[in-house]
């Protein structure tokens, strides 16, 4: 049975959505990090409000778990407006999305997840609506059917998606307010996690905190999954007070290090330096001697490698950096075609 990956960005079950969901922040003011994105949405939200008109559509990137989702639901609180939420796997047709477009009313938000995913039949459906805010929709099939127009109240559509590049440039253009959003830093994850404990009634101490922000890979959902595990580890073997010797010892159990490095980061790391001499490595071949599927690798092991310097992409494949090898205690062998140079983040 595989085993459940703690620090991963994406969610893990309905039990974590109903936490997150009780966490989040309701109103702007309330918001931490992402400081432009936040001051563009104000200004934004403050030009629709004084022209009676709903706001333009909202286009949200980046990797799962840094708050996309709860800026939907802000966006749709600060204008007074019902959200109404859908995923792009979850409208396979059309008229899946006519559920939704048909009860909305006036300035209402139309929320959907890994909008990348939308069938192209479906991402040409939604072009009319968004631009003239009125369809053309076949009911029934075949001799008897027949092309009905359809008008709709002027809307928000808000689209977040983790890999943008699978957008269609013409689906992108669409959207007149673009965002991407960035990793938190630790002084952010620290505040967020500081609002979480007092919602959660969780005594925990400020180095404590920061402690657990350190191993949260920039990810305020990952921040709250590994306070809450913590919360339940103090309980049972500390009289509940976290405090940093405690985040210790419970991430010790879960095998989640300083950095928020898991067992799997570290086998891909030690695979790349002692197997292949710290690399250049293609990812079939990581992926092989792993025994873990390639889009594992790529889209959940291998994005915070990069951001934090322990790994790097070549045209040969992936090599590991010296920061890496000195995080692991391991001997450093230049990669092949580098001619000993190192790595960027060197002596970082």
């Amino acid at each position: 049975m595989a085993r459940e990956r703690v620090i991963t960005g994406r969610s893990v079950g309905q039990e974590e959505d109903r936490l997150h969901e009780s966490l989040r922040p309701r109103r702007l003011d309330e918001v931490v990090g992402q400081r432009q994105v936040i001051e563009q949405l104000t200004i934004a939200l403050e030009a629709a409000r004084r022209r009676g008109e709903p706001m333009e559509h909202v286009l949200m990137s980046g990797p799962p778990g840094l708050g996309k989702t709860t800026l939907a639901n802000v966006v749709a609180n600060e204008l007074g407006a019902t959200l109404r939420v859908t995923s792009g796997p979850a409208v396979t047709k059309p008229g899946d999305l006519m559920h939704w477009l048909t009860e909305m009313k006036r300035g209402d938000v139309l929320f959907i997840d890994e909008i990348h995913r939308l069938s192209r039949t479906v991402e040409e459906f939604l072009y009319a609506a968004m631009e003239d805010f009125r369809v053309d929709f076949t009911i029934d099939s075949g001799i008897s059917g027949r092309t009905v127009n359809i008008a709709l109240p002027p809307f928000t559509l808000i689209g977040a998606t983790t890999r943008s590049g699978l957008l269609t440039a013409a689906m992108r253009d669409r959207f007149g307010i673009q965002f991407h959003f960035d990793f938190y830093t630790v002084q952010e994850l620290t505040e967020i996690l500081r609002r979480s404990a007092a919602k959660l009634r969780v005594q925990a101490e400020d180095e404590a905190l920061t402690a657990i922000a350190s191993r949260a890979r920039g990810t305020p959902r990952v921040a709250n999954r590994l306070l809450k595990r913590v919360r339940d580890y103090a309980q049972v073997r500390a009289d509940g007070q976290i405090t940093p010797e405690v985040v210790v010892q419970a991430c010790d159990i879960l095998q989640i290090d300083r950095l928020g490095l898991d067992e799997l980061d570290r086998t891909l790391l030690t695979a790349l330096i002692r197997v292949f001499n710290g690399g250049p490595a293609g990812i079939e071949a990581l992926a092989a001697t792993l025994g873990q599927e390639r889009d594992t690798l790529e889209d959940v092991v291998e994005p915070y490698l990069l951001q934090i310097g322990f790994i790097v992409r070549t045209r040969q494949g992936r090599c590991a950096t010296r920061a890496a090898c000195e995080h692991l205690n391991l001997p450093w062998v230049a990669p092949a075609g580098q001619d000993g140079q190192g790595s960027l983040f060197d002596g970082q």
